[in-house]
């Protein structure tokens, strides 16, 4: 009977709390939706540039499956490198082969050396060794310095988004943010205090989890660290600002936690730690709208290819643009608790 009685609390607690109860059930089918879309795309298409290549060669390309494109110079090809349009270019000069991979991401290019070797092999079998390079760190590069820019946003991002949630939240139900409220304060000004007394420890966690990356795990960074830890910290004050907002709809701990599969997993997919060219078309356009994605973007142009300011100014911007939003709207978001 009693046992009766605990079961039968348990379910009115649970049918109370229609939210807990809606996100048991939507947020693993939306996770297991987002799995099957991205692991299920398109194969990807390595694409190949091909400067004084003859026509056998690039015909023996062709049915390896690389999308070939021709460039009268190397400099052409290699501005094109750097824009992404190509995976890699193939130059035939003196005689001579040379085979020169984009070299960021390690599958991709270890995929491209593979189909290169296989078509000139079919094509030739006694044909000696190509000359392999790569353009932006080297072909033995592993798969940590590749997605250990991504794994470093991630974390900062996921961290930060959970501790201000989660300390916000204890402001407003031990009552401490009702009392600032009642007090001649105003509300840009109290969002703006918060914002700096979290942001202290945001730069503190941010350099340290940096500094041990590059340092101690020894990650590939050929970039400037002071642009790398810039990327972090913008893209901590948006897991700030993001986590201060949405602790306004929290009633306890284990509501503001529900929020991680539905803001935070769903950036995981879309931050270029899975090729988003062979993401299904229908969804890859969610990509954009996450902050991961331009934090992560920005990260490997600067610690895997080295490049600088100027590269990264636009990923930067929008980051930043976040952060201004959502402290606009955190701030009207802190009306409703001063009406109190």
């Amino acid at each position: 009977m009693r046992i009766n009685a605990l079961v039968l609390r348990i379910m009115k607690q649970f049918y109370r709390d229609k939210r807990t109860l809606a996100l048991m059930i939507l947020a693993p089918i939306l996770i297991l939706t987002l799995v099957n879309l991205v692991f299920n795309g398109d194969d990807y298409e390595t694409k190949i540039g091909l400067i004084n290549v003859p026509e056998p060669i690039s015909t023996a390309f062709e049915k390896e499956d690389l999308r070939t494109s021709i460039y009268k110079s190397e400099t052409t090809a290699i501005a094109s490198l750097k824009n992404g349009d190509i995976d890699a270019y193939f130059a035939v000069e003196n005689g001579k082969t040379k085979l020169m991979v984009e070299g960021s991401d390690p599958s991709i290019s270890k995929a491209t050396i593979a189909k290169v070797q296989e078509a000139i092999q079919n094509l030739s079998p006694n044909e000696t060794a190509i000359n392999v390079d790569a353009f932006y760190g080297s072909i033995d590069m592993k798969q940590f310095d590749s997605f250990g820019p991504i794994l470093l946003g991630f974390f900062a991002f996921f961290f930060v988004f959970l501790v201000a949630g989660v300390s916000f939240l204890r402001e407003r139900t031990t009552g401490t943010l009702e009392r600032l409220l009642s007090s001649p304060i105003r509300r840009w000004e109290l969002v703006l205090s918060y914002i700096i007394g979290f942001g202290l420890f945001t730069m503190l966690q941010s350099g340290i989890i940096v500094f041990y990356s590059v340092y101690i795990l020894h990650m590939s960074n050929v970039g400037s660290i002071l642009y790398v830890l810039l990327i972090t910290l913008l893209l901590a004050l948006v897991a700030l600002t993001l986590g201060i907002l949405l602790s306004s709809f929290a009633n306890n701990e284990l509501q503001m936690i529900q929020f991680i599969p539905i803001v935070v997993v769903p950036q995981v997919f879309f931050s270029g730690l899975f090729n988003l060219d062979t993401i299904s078309s229908a969804i890859s356009w969610i990509s954009y709208l996450t902050p991961l994605y331009y934090a992560a973007n920005a990260l490997r142009e600067v610690m895997i290819r080295g490049n600088g300011f100027m590269e990264i100014i636009g990923s930067l911007s929008i980051l930043l643009g976040y952060s201004i939003v959502l402290m606009i709207i955190n701030i009207f978001a802190l009306k409703k608790y001063r009406s109190i």
